[in-house]
């Protein structure tokens, strides 16, 4: 049964009961190529039989044809045909499965440095990461590189699973040594005790991925599963500011809605309910809210993560790409951002691009003013003033928009505090921007790069 919990609506002042979500965990996996993740995935479905017979049955086919005597699991994702012919995971692929303690969701993002976006898109939501690592190679650039992106994106929990421990001969050792580094590593970029969990694991052969394994009587901590099962979840934050970019006017003009006019869109963060006073942006416009209706019909309030279409009480000029909010505590109108970027495409991102700035439902134009720092995220350290940001890096930039758009910290607001940027030549994204998000607490601002690195 799904836990609720009473909340006073910061908006309208009324108490709301809520559901506090505690039976759904959303989760990601990262780590780098060959590591085994699609096939941690695979464990995890076909071990928990979340599996369809004719799903598995096609994997145990095309695992014959292969040659192979045991099925191999990864295919349960990895459904595109480039996935399959090169044995890497490209797209980010959603898998939905449960036990009788927990439903959820998980992204299975890739690994291969090339697609690192695909990893800030699946991770984007996650509460909770799982990061793989090979047991015969350890740490290495890619695990740091996605422990990075990982926690400036703010995921609060990670799972450390040491993959293919059953090729290091179950070794407690080689599993020591590996959780030390890490553990040193995710505390410079802020996770604190108990926020990062190591578990030994061979996703292959299902050692500690659901059951706990006899091959490792040294380990004395949660099989994977267990530890998912049970890691605290915090709470939606309904108890935030409402904020709901609308994506769609709604005027039927039919004989039976002839006057109908409705703001559609899902809720971005905290609770609307009728009778609310909100402020339709960037005009700056008061209202109140005079009904809200879902997919099941009217409802007296709708929190965040529902889809609903906003009747308001006065007629307004409001269309996509507007934000309603709370009149109380409205987000900053602004043309100038002060942004983290984490930089997705092959060219480079140079001082005065031209670009455009996609923030809720609203597109506008925007131009780079300044970049300046770039994360290394390595060695835990900032350049000042870089010449330009490259694939995959991390970069603090600043960008002046053609209109003004009402943001929010990312920290108080991940949907309204986030935006891509976006090529204006052809739709391609460029970059996920975190709008007030520390470069990096952790680094060490310097002048001159690392070795090895050009400014």
């Amino acid at each position: 049964m799904t836990e609720t919990t009473t909340r006073t609506a910061p908006d309208s002042g009324t108490e709301v009961t809520l559901p506090v979500h505690t039976d759904l965990l959303r989760l990601a996996t990262a780590g780098s190529v060959d590591d085994g993740k699609s096939t941690l995935v695979g464990r995890l479905l076909h071990d928990t039989k979340s599996v369809l017979a004719d799903q598995l049955d096609a994997v145990h086919r095309a695992s014959a044809d292969r040659g192979l005597t045991t099925p191999d699991l990864s295919l349960l994702v990895d459904g595109l045909r480039a996935e399959r012919e090169q044995g890497i995971t490209i797209d980010v692929a959603y898998r939905y499965f449960a036990t009788p303690k927990r439903t959820f969701v998980l992204a299975d993002t890739p690994g291969h440095v090339q697609y690192t976006r695909n990893t800030v898109t699946g991770a984007s939501t996650a509460q909770l990461a799982v990061l793989l690592v090979d047991a015969r190679k350890g740490v290495i650039e890619q695990t740091r590189r996605h422990a990075a992106v990982l926690a400036l994106l703010g995921v609060p929990q990670l799972v450390l699973a040491v993959n293919k421990i059953d090729m290091v001969d179950f070794d407690e050792a080689v599993f020591t040594r590996i959780a030390a580094e890490f553990a040193e590593h995710a505390a410079a970029l802020g996770y604190r005790d108990g926020t990062v969990v190591t578990v030994p694991v061979s996703a292959l052969l299902g050692d500690n991925v659901v059951e706990r394994s006899a091959n490792t009587p040294w380990y004395h901590g949660p099989s994977l599963l267990e530890h998912l099962e049970s890691v605290p979840v915090a709470p939606d934050p309904h108890d935030a500011p409402f904020r709901m970019p609308v994506q769609y006017v709604i005027r039927p003009r039919t004989a039976e809605y002839p006057d109908y006019r409705g703001y559609a869109g899902q809720v971005a963060a905290g609770v609307v309910a009728e009778g609310d006073e909100v402020v339709v942006l960037p005009a700056g416009v008061r209202t109140r809210v005079s009904k809200v209706d879902t997919p099941d019909g009217s409802k007296p309030r709708a929190a965040a993560g529902h889809s609903v279409t906003l009747l308001l009480a006065d007629d307004l000029d409001i269309s996509r790409g507007d934000l309603i909010a709370a009149v109380g505590s409205p987000p900053q109108l602004t043309d100038e951002l002060d942004a983290t970027v984490c930089w997705l495409a092959e060219k480079p991102l140079n001082p005065g691009a031209k670009v455009l700035v996609k923030h809720g439902t609203r597109t506008v134009q925007a131009i780079v003013t300044e970049l300046s720092a770039r994360f290394d995220e390595q060695q835990l350290s900032s350049v000042d003033n870089p010449d330009s940001l490259q694939l995959n890096e991390i970069g603090r930039v600043q960008l002046r928009t053609a209109e003004p758009l009402p943001i929010d910290e990312y920290a108080a607001s991940r949907r309204t505090g986030s935006f891509l940027v976006i090529d204006p030549a052809d739709g391609t994204t460029l970059a996920a921007g975190l709008i007030g998000v520390p470069l990096a607490p952790f680094a060490v601002s310097r002048e001159t790069p690392a070795p090895g690195r050009p400014a």
